[in-house]
């Protein structure tokens, strides 16, 4: 397929693949789902610029509507902290070709543990503020973290935001329970550094 086809969501179902052309005479609105092979994900029309450009659109920044579900967030964590604890895991190990006791070795383990939540907090701050806007479990399960308009967060908001869960932890996780009564899915630390947990939109 080349990369100039279009798939047209059309009553409800896609349709196509279209040329940039035959577009002219589809009836396309603003908010007509689209989707080129290079998309992840279906887009409205206005926000793809060749369409703005030749059907005569203006961008209309919206608000997102797709948000992350408390099992889709909860198992992308689940994700992050095995393999944060996979690579613990190693580096322990290998360091017991350097600690023979039984009892060093424990403790070895042990000791350094709460590393792993440490680590997890930093990776979270930079993966959540990079450009993907998610950490690997967040990827993998197609949702990412954005502001109130669903664009990127600053460094500094997604350090607001990680460093915030100890108020969704302290009242025995309620904070992270209460995005079941909040209609955005929000956590308490997200509504503390106005974020969105938002998933891919599904056609």
């Amino acid at each position: 397929m080349n990369p100039d086809q279009y798939t047209v969501v059309i009553n409800g179902k896609p349709q196509g693949p279209y040329v940039l052309s035959d577009l002219e005479g589809l009836n396309i609105t603003p908010n007509t789902f689209i989707r080129t092979p290079g998309m992840d994900d279906y887009k409205e029309a206005h926000a793809i610029p060749e369409l703005r450009e030749l059907l005569g659109f203006k961008y209309q920044k919206t608000a997102p509507q797709y948000f992350a579900a408390f099992d889709q967030r909860l198992l992308a964590s689940v994700i992050d902290h095995f393999i944060i604890f996979g690579i613990y895991t190693v580096i322990i190990l290998t360091s017991y070709i350097f600690i023979q006791g039984k009892d060093e070795r424990i403790m070895a383990f042990i000791v350094p543990f709460p590393v792993i939540f440490i680590v997890k907090l930093i990776y979270g701050v930079f993966a959540e503020s990079s450009s993907r806007q998610a950490t690997i479990g967040k990827r993998m399960l197609n949702i990412k973290v954005t502001d109130l308009e669903g664009s990127r967060i600053t460094t500094g908001r997604s350090m607001a935001r990680n460093f915030s869960k100890i108020l969704s932890v302290i009242p025995v996780f309620f904070g992270y329970l209460y995005c079941f009564l909040n209609k955005k899915n929000q956590c308490w630390h997200d509504i503390t550094a106005d974020t969105l947990v938002i998933r891919d939109r599904l056609i």
